[in-house]
């Protein structure tokens, strides 16, 4: 696997297969992590989250806005090491504008219907991460990036 094509390909099958990822974000210079519900844009140019605007993840991104993802497919095994993929898309988050969250939640809730009360409450934002690059790791040592172009 080595063109561009098909590491879409791969990371469109991760995409459908997978419903969260670990975001990680900087707290003042630490390190902090979040599970977190997410879809994407069919051009895999953007991650789409929810969060409060109360939460310390929120807070995080208003004061930084560079935020990698983690998304694998381990089951853990011990094959894991040889079969699993792991993608890490490192990116810019930010909330998203009213007419871009309304286009954004239907798909995003068709993926997680459970999150619709949520998404329906004043304090929720949609929080958009447009991709700078996804960093693909399948059979333990093989890593291909696509450098994404906005």
């Amino acid at each position: 696997m080595s063109t561009v094509q098909e590491i879409q390909r791969v990371l469109q099958q991760l995409f459908i297969s997978q419903r969260y990822a670990v975001l990680a974000t900087d707290d003042h210079g630490q390190p902090f992590t979040s599970l977190m519900a997410f879809s994407t844009t069919e051009d895999l140019r953007q991650i789409v989250l929810l969060t409060e605007r109360t939460r310390r993840k929120f807070n995080n991104l208003k004061a930084n806005r560079r935020v990698a993802l983690l998304i694998d497919d381990r089951e853990n095994k011990g094959s894991d090491t040889q079969e699993a993929v792991a993608v890490t898309a490192i990116g810019d988050a930010e909330e998203a504008d009213f007419a871009m969250a309304a286009d954004l939640l239907p798909h995003f809730l068709t993926r997680h219907p459970g999150l619709s009360s949520f998404a329906a409450s004043s304090s929720c934002a949609v929080v958009t991460v447009k991709i700078k690059s996804y960093l693909l790791v399948s059979s333990f040592e093989q890593v291909l990036e696509w450098r994404v172009e906005q």
